[in-house]
C-alpha cells in the first residue's frame, strides 16, 4: 500500500525483542527495503516442522509487505506467485527463488488446484477483484487469506463465505492489527473497562493520495491509473481507510454499532474523485450508549485514535497506520515492541491451520463480513442524510 511512503518516511533502523506473542518480532515493513532486517536481525528460528507454502496472489506493493514478513516468519513460506505482469513475475522468481511451476497467471491461476506444492493462497489483490479469487481458491481446494475489506458488498462476502464451507476450507482476513501490542493493549482497556466504561471514540485515517502515490505511475493529478479511484474495484477512502476506523472502534468496546449517520466531505479535486469520494465522516451508536465518530479521506493526512471512558481515557499517534505506533492513557505512555505486523499476522494464521484447528472468529470471513454490511451503511447514510440502523 503507498500508504507507507507517507507513515514509514522518517523510520530509523531498529530492531526489538518482542515477547508479546509468538516469539521475536524485526521492525521490517518497508516494502522498498527487503534489506530493512539484516542478518544479525533476523530471527532464529524456533520452530522446525511443517510450514504452510503460500501464493501470494497480486503483487503490488503490499505483498511486498507480506514477503518480507514471510521471509522472517517461522510457520510459512513463500512457495508461488500468480500475476499479470511478465516482468514482475521474473523478477520475484529471482528475488525469492520460486520455481517455474509455481507461477500462475490470472488466466491459468485454476490450475493451482494441482499443485500440492502450494497449502495457502493469499490474496491482495484490489477489494473488488477480491471474491473471484477467493472462490477461484477455494474451488481449487487451497485455504485462502483475503486483503481487507473482504468484497465491495455483503452478498459477495456471503457467497465468499458459502464457497469456502463447501469446498472445506478456511477463509481468513488479513486485519494485521488483531496482533499488533498496542492494539491488543487498547482492545484490553476498553473492553476490560480500565477506566470504566468507554462513552466516547474518535477514530481518523487519511492521506493525500496525490502527494503520495508512486510517480512513476502519475502523469498528473487527475490519474486515474490509482485502483483506489475506481468505484468498481472497490476504490475510496471509506474502503481502503476508513475499515481501521470501524475494526478500531468495535474491538475496543467489544460491541457492535447498532445504527450510523454519515457526511461526504468537501470535494476538492473534481476530476480526479469523479468515481470516490474524496472524504467521508460518520457516527456509529453502540448498545452501550458509546458514539464513535470517525473520518477518512485521500486528500488530507491524518492518523490518530482516542478513547474516552469514566474514569479515564487513551489515544494513539499514529494510530491506525503501519506505526510505530505512539500512545498514551490518562495515566502513563503506552510502549511496546515494534513488530513486523506481516510476520506476526501470518505466523498466527498459519499455526491455528498447521494445527488443524478452526481459525478464531475474530479473523474469519464472519468478521469480514460484518464490516462491509457497516461500511454500505454508512455509504447510505451519507447519501440519503438519514441515520441507517444495522441489522
Amino acid at each position: 500500500m503507498n500508504l507507507k511512503v507517507y507513515f514509514m518516511k522518517n523510520i530509523s533502523r531498529r530492531s526489538f525483542v518482542n515477547k508479546f506473542g509468538l516469539g521475536v518480532g524485526a521492525a521490517a515493513v518497508m516494502t522498498t527495503l527487503p534489506s530493512y532486517i539484516t542478518q544479525s536481525e533476523k530471527i532464529e528460528k524456533l520452530y522446525t516442522g511443517k510450514k504452510l507454502n503460500i501464493a501470494l496472489c497480486g503483487l503490488g506493493n503490499y505483498a511486498g509487505m507480506l514477503a518480507a514478513g514471510i521471509e522472517v516468519s517461522e510457520y510459512c513460506n513463500l512457495a508461488g506467485i500468480v500475476t499479470g505482469t511478465p516482468e514482475k513475475a521474473v523478477k520475484w522468481k529471482k528475488q525469492y527463488n520460486i520455481p517455474e511451476k509455481n507461477i500462475y497467471n490470472y488466466q491459468n491461476f485454476d490450475e493451482i488446484a494441482n499443485n500440492k506444492d502450494i497449502d495457502l493462497v493469499y490474496v491482495v489483490l484490489p477489494s473488488g477483484l477480491h471474491k473471484e479469487f477467493v472462490i477461484r481458491s477455494a474451488k481449487a481446494g487451497k485455504n485462502v487469506i483475503t486483503e481487507k475489506p473482504m468484497a465491495i458488498s455483503a452478498a459477495d462476502c456471503e457467497e465468499m463465505i458459502k464457497v469456502c464451507n463447501d469446498n472445506n476450507v478456511q477463509l481468513a482476513i488479513g486485519y494485521r492489527l488483531h496482533y499488533e501490542p498496542t492494539h491488543l493493549e487498547i482492545k484490553r482497556l476498553g473492553q476490560e473497562k480500565i477506566f470504566g466504561q468507554v462513552r466516547f471514540i474518535e477514530a481518523s485515517l487519511g492521506y493525500q493520495t496525490y502527494d503520495i502515490l508512486d510517480k512513476k505511475t502519475i502523469v498528473d493529478k487527475n490519474n486515474k491509473s490509482e485502483w483506489r479511484l475506481n468505484k468498481k474495484l472497490g476504490g475510496g477512502p471509506l474502503m481502503d481507510l476508513g475499515i481501521y476506523c470501524i475494526q478500531a472502534s468495535r474491538y475496543v468496546l467489544g460491541e457492535e454499532p447498532i445504527a450510523v449517520t454519515a457526511q461526504f466531505g468537501t470535494v476538492n479535486n473534481k476530476d480526479r474523485f469523479s468515481e470516490t469520494e474524496e472524504s467521508i465522516s460518520w457516527q456509529m451508536e453502540f448498545p452501550s450508549g458509546a458514539v464513535a465518530n470517525c473520518n477518512t479521506s485521500c486528500g488530507y493526512n491524518i492518523d490518530r485514535f482516542y478513547a474516552s471512558a469514566d474514569e479515564g481515557s487513551f489515544e494513539l499517534s499514529p494510530a491506525l497506520s503501519y506505526g510505530p505506533f505512539v500512545g498514551k492513557t490518562s495515566e502513563k505512555e503506552l510502549k511496546f515492541p515494534v513488530i513486523n505486523q506481516q510476520k506476526t499476522q501470518l505466523d498466527e494464521i498459519c499455526k491455528v491451520l498447521l494445527e488443524n484447528k478452526k481459525l478464531p472468529n475474530h479473523i474469519t470471513g464472519e468478521e469480514g463480513l460484518k464490516d462491509i454490511k457497516i461500511i454500505n451503511a454508512i455509504y447510505k447514510a451519507a447519501q440519503t442524510g438519514k441515520k441507517v440502523f444495522i441489522v
